[in-house]
């Protein structure tokens, strides 16, 4: 399996609305894809103050590299970000890594 990994910044009163473009947006047409296996959006906060910018991840699962320039093209270490997904974010990183899972625990 390979994640897809892929990180933004984001001001506290916009993670709602990201995470609300992945899942109405971007989640229906990955599950469309052959070779996707799911997604997770994570969140962690850059400081300790209440308005201090959220660090959004996303990684996605794929059976495969091929599988993933279904979702991405031609050259996919490249990011794929929406118009809409970028208006709400401060920034985000232009290229994504992709790691092969070598051990992974399932209940």
């Amino acid at each position: 399996m390979i994640l897809r990994t892929w990180k933004a910044r984001a001001k506290p009163r916009n993670v709602d609305e990201y995470v609300r473009h992945f899942r109405e947006l971007v989640v229906p047409e990955l599950t469309k894809l052959p070779g996707f296996l799911g997604a997770s959006v994570a969140q962690r906060p850059l400081g300790e103050s209440a308005g201090a910018d959220v660090e959004i991840t996303v990684i996605s699962r794929w059976e495969s590299l091929e599988a993933i320039h279904g979702f991405a093209g031609s050259d996919i270490g490249v990011a794929v970000v929406e118009p809409a997904a970028a208006a709400v974010l401060e920034s985000y990183d232009r290229h994504v890594e992709h790691l092969t899972t070598i051990y992974d625990v399932q209940p």
